[in-house]
Formats: C-alpha cells, structure tokens, sequence
C-alpha cells in the first residue's frame, strides 16, 4: 500500500496486555502505514505488552521517571506517541513538550463513557448497564482534560445482541484495532 505523507517515530505507550500494540505492529510490519514504532513504554514491569514489543524487535522501556522518559524520546527522536491501554495520567511536561502529539485510544463513543475511572472493564460494564444500543471506539488528542482533546476518529458498532460487557469488550476490541492504525495513516497524512 502506497501514500503519501510524514513518517513518524512512534513511542507507544502501555500498561497491559498490548493487544492494541500488536495490532500496530502488525500494521506496519504490513506497511498499512509508513510511520515506525521505535519504542514500546510502560509504566509496569510486568505488562506483557513489553514482550510484544522485544518480539518484534521493538526497544523497550520501563517507566522510572520523566527526565529519563524524556531523555530517551529525544535520543529516539520521538515525535508521536500513542497511548494504547496506557492507565497512568501524563504530567504537565509530557503534554506541553508534545502537544497535539499524543493520541489515545478508548473504548467508547467519546464523549459519552469518558472521564477519570473509564478505563477497561470500567467503561463496558457502564455502557452494558446503560443499556447502550452502540459502542465503538474513539482516537483523540491527548490534553490536560481526561478524555477529553480533539476527536480525531469514532468507529461505531450495534453492541445489542452483547449480553455481558466482556462481550462488549470483545466486539469493541476489533475496533480499536482498525481505529487506531487507521489514525496514524490519517495522522500522517495531516488530517489532524
């Protein structure tokens, strides 16, 4: 697949499993976008999102503190980072030294389902106790407001014949996946 556009160095940045940073990776590896993950960040030791990343020969890194986060962005010559399944609050620094980017993925229709404990789990369980017709995900600009910067993508799926929000999380999870490479692409093409 060929387009024009930036090519990025990517930090992406996670707190789990990875399977958004799988997706990613697999993404480039099939050139669905020209940017290059070049590091994989997490704020825990032990997220199996880490092995993914060595897996596939990514660098990888644990989160000690902000001025070695920011020294090694630099090195890498950082200038995207994606947040995917990231649960810890960016500081002031981070935010200001990459503004407008930083992009999340979350597992709603922004801005419904959003704000500070909508995470994971947390935001299926809502929307299934809502009683929610649909569900999707959502890519936006990372800002001091949780949840809150510029939508940059929403993909939507009918979630009424889910029972459970684990099956709510299945079926949004597939999305997630084509949204956030789907973002880069559009990123890189500066539709941002």
């Amino acid at each position: 697949m060929c387009h024009k556009g930036i090519k990025h160095r990517i930090a992406v940045f996670v707190s789990g499993g990875g399977t958004n940073l799988e997706s990613l990776l697999l993404a480039q590896e099939e050139g669905f976008f020209q940017s290059e993950i070049v590091l994989v960040v997490s704020n825990k030791e032990d997220a199996y999102a880490l092995e993914r990343g060595r897996n596939h020969g990514i660098e990888t890194y644990v989160e000690k503190d902000w001025d070695s986060l920011e020294s090694l962005l630099k090195e890498r010559q950082v200038d995207l980072i994606v947040l995917a399944g990231y649960l810890k609050i960016l500081g002031s620094e981070i935010l200001e030294q990459y503004k407008n980017r930083i992009i999340n993925i979350h597992p709603s229709l922004l801005p419904k389902f959003g704000g500070k404990g909508m995470y994971g789990m947390n935001v299926h369980r809502s929307v299934f106790e809502a009683k929610e017709k649909m569900s999707g995900a959502t890519v936006h600009l990372v800002n001091k407001e949780i949840d809150g910067g510029k939508i940059l993508l929403q993909t939507a799926i009918n979630i009424e014949k889910c029972s459970s929000p684990e099956e709510i999380q299945k079926a949004v999870l597939y999305v997630e996946h084509e949204a956030l490479k789907t973002a880069i692409r559009l990123y890189e093409e500066d539709y941002v």
